[in-house]
Parts: structure tokens; sequence; C-alpha cells
């Protein structure tokens, strides 16, 4: 199902938006070392609760996984890059952390991740890899524009990827978003321009570009969900769920800092 939000479903989304941006950026001036990934999934749900939405990962259960999730935010850390279930993990100083984070309020979703590195310590690579989903997510959102179609996204996307040496993989990547978290169209993070769907305004979407060091293959951790890069290399992932308008692309999961600019 493709859905076209109304501009007052639009207005929802934006508080939807904003409330997703500042849990993510709260968990992440609170994730130190030493923190607990299961003390950052209660937070999440004590935030969540407190602003009066609705988690959108507690009853997934989608096809794939071994639902239903059961946690309130995605915790990914080092070669753990998606579906990260939160468990007895305690942060250590230059961990690569990604938080993704999906909420409903007011029957509005939106979708969220950040990939940061905790405390004072850095790996080689690891802010590289970081700074280069946030390139291609920057290079989806220009592309997405009214009349763009989704393989415009997808190869802005992948287009950054690549030329930064980042093997891609299509398996998992970006989607439409409204009344529930998941919805058409898909959108992979590599793709031929030109093809697929039509942007038209209304559409929301949730851009993720995500990456592994040096491998584009994944394995499943025995809890079915958290997915890892097969090589055990480091991984990073950014997202935001955008609307389209007359005029391009709205971010509508901006930190407040950069919502007042």
């Amino acid at each position: 199902m493709v859905e076209i939000l109304s501009p007052t479903e639009l207005e929802r989304a934006r508080h939807t938006g904003a409330l997703v941006a500042d849990i993510l950026q709260a968990l992440k001036a609170r994730s130190a070392p030493g923190t607990n990934l299961l003390d950052v999934d209660r937070w999440t749900q004590t935030m969540i609760a407190d602003a009066g939405a609705l988690s959108c990962y507690v009853d997934y259960a989608p096809p794939f996984g071994r639902g239903p999730f059961g946690h309130y935010i995605c915790t990914a850390v080092n070669d753990a890059v998606l579906h990260g279930m939160p468990h007895d993990y305690t942060l250590a100083d230059g961990d690569l952390l990604t938080l993704d984070l999906a909420v409903t309020k007011d029957g509005i979703a939106a979708d969220s991740a950040i990939s940061f590195l905790v405390g004072e310590s850095d790996r080689p690579g690891s802010t590289a890899m970081i700074r280069a989903t946030e390139r291609a997510l920057d290079a989806g959102i220009a592309a997405a524009v009214p009349g763009a179609r989704i393989g415009d996204i997808s190869y802005a996307i992948g287009s950054v990827l690549r030329a930064e040496g980042y093997p891609v993989n299509t398996q998992f990547g970006g989607h439409g978003i409204g009344s529930t978290m998941h919805q058409d169209p898909h959108v992979p993070n590599s793709g031929r321009p030109g093809r697929g769907y039509r942007l038209r305004p209304g559409l929301l979407l949730a851009l993720e570009p995500w990456i592994m060091e040096d491998t584009a293959e994944l394995v499943t951790d025995a809890d079915g969900w958290t997915l890892r890069s097969a090589t055990g290399c480091r991984t990073a992932h950014s997202e935001h769920t955008i609307a389209i308008t007359e005029d391009g692309a709205e971010i509508l999961t901006l930190p407040a800092a950069l919502r007042r600019q």
C-alpha cells in the first residue's frame, strides 16, 4: 500500500517526527561508557509513554525476525547494523552505536536512526563510515522531488556509498511510512534512475543508507533479529523520515537545534 497524507495528517507527521528526533538525541546524550543497552530500552519506553505515543517495535512481527520484537528501540553495536535487539551489554569507550527508533503519535508514524561513537576513543574508519551514510542520506533527500522516481533516490544513495568504497546491500532499505511504520514503496540503497514509483506531494518516505565496512553479506544472531556483518567489520546507519512536498523533500526527523535554523 502506498499512502498519501492530507495536509492535516502531514502536520501530525511533523509532530511525530520531532518527537522521534528528540528522543534519539536524548538517548545519545545519555549513552556513555558503562551504559547498559537494557537501560537505553527502558529510557525509550518511558519517553514514548510520557509523550502519549506508541512504540512501532514492541509488537512488530514481520515475516523475517523471530517476532514479536518485544523492545522499544533497536540498539546495534559495532558489527551489528540492523534490528539490533537490546540485551545485557554494557557500552565501552569507542563502541560504534546505532539507535533506530520508530513511534506512532496521533495515528502517524515516524522513523529515524543515528550512528555515533560512545565516549572519547575512535577506531580508524568508524567516523568516515558514519559520515558516508550521512552524505548518502543527504543525496537521497536531495533527489526526492515531486515527479522523480524511487530509482532516482536509490541511485543517489548508492552512488555516494560506492564512490567512498563501500559494498551496498539492497536486501533491506528505506520504505514508505504513514499510518503504519512499513509501507510501499521499498527504497533500495542502490538502483537505476528513472525507474519505480513516481513521487508526489503527501508521500512520506523513511530513507536509510546503511553500510558495512568490507562486506555486503549479513548474518543473523540467535535472537532471530539482530543483523551483523558477516566478517565482523564495523557498520553504520543513518535514517530520516521525509515528506514529499510541492517544493521538494521536508525532513521531519531533524534534531531540535536544526529545526530552529
